[in-house]
């Protein structure tokens, strides 16, 4: 009896969400819409890239510092690393000097960020598009009132509508925002680990 009553409370509230979204759709301009759906994309992209960075960052760093481990023990020379190993190009071990291994450091930087600026953009740049759907919707709603009297029971629901469209735009900001503040403490961190290994490897050239 009692799952019977959930499963048609349950129905009740489904039905419910389906008919105050189809009607927020008939009732939305295009502009509107397309506000909302671009936010949507924003959002996905959103969870997708720190997802994606987040997992990948890790297991680079979990490598680096295995790195970092292997040259405090004088295990190995030089960290195996795939982007060092190409800038080494079958160069000498004893070739290698601060310019390169700078360039090493430089180019794990601009691998490590990529993606992140685009977490920046949405961060930035969602709550003004969410405002803009907000104002184009309360626009065409007054241009379709015209003049006269209007009360305030007719205007509420116009504004508390278009107001949808900015928060979703914060909505799409607040992760977005926090998961670039995430990754970019992630790649600090790698940095800091490289930079590490770079001194080790500099202080066992000198002593060599």
């Amino acid at each position: 009896m009692a799952l019977k009553m959930l499963g048609n409370t349950g129905s009740f509230i489904e039905r419910v969400v389906m008919e105050i979204f189809w009607a927020f759709l008939t009732q939305s301009t295009p502009i509107t819409l397309i506000v909302i759906i671009w936010l949507s994309v924003y959002l996905f992209s959103t969870f997708w890239i720190y997802i994606y960075k987040s997992f990948s960052l890790r297991v680079w760093l979990d490598s680096e510092n295995h790195n970092l481990d292997m040259l405090l023990t004088n295990s190995v020379q030089v960290p195996n690393n795939t982007i060092l190993r190409t800038i080494l190009n079958n160069k000498n071990i004893s070739q290698l000097d601060s310019e390169l291994l700078g360039v090493w450091k430089t180019r794990a930087f601009q691998q490590a960020t990529k993606g992140l600026v685009v977490l920046s953009i949405i961060s930035s740049t969602a709550p003004f598009i969410g405002l803009f759907g907000t104002v184009v919707e309360i626009l065409e709603a007054f241009s379709r009132l015209g003049g006269g009297n209007i009360s305030f029971d007719v205007i509420a629901p116009i504004i508390s509508q278009a107001l949808i469209a900015t928060a979703c735009g914060i909505l799409s900001a607040i992760p977005a925002y926090s998961f670039y503040l995430l990754l970019k403490r992630k790649v600090y961190n790698l940095g800091v680990c490289i930079q590490m290994q770079i001194n080790l490897i500099l202080n066992g050239a000198r002593y060599d």
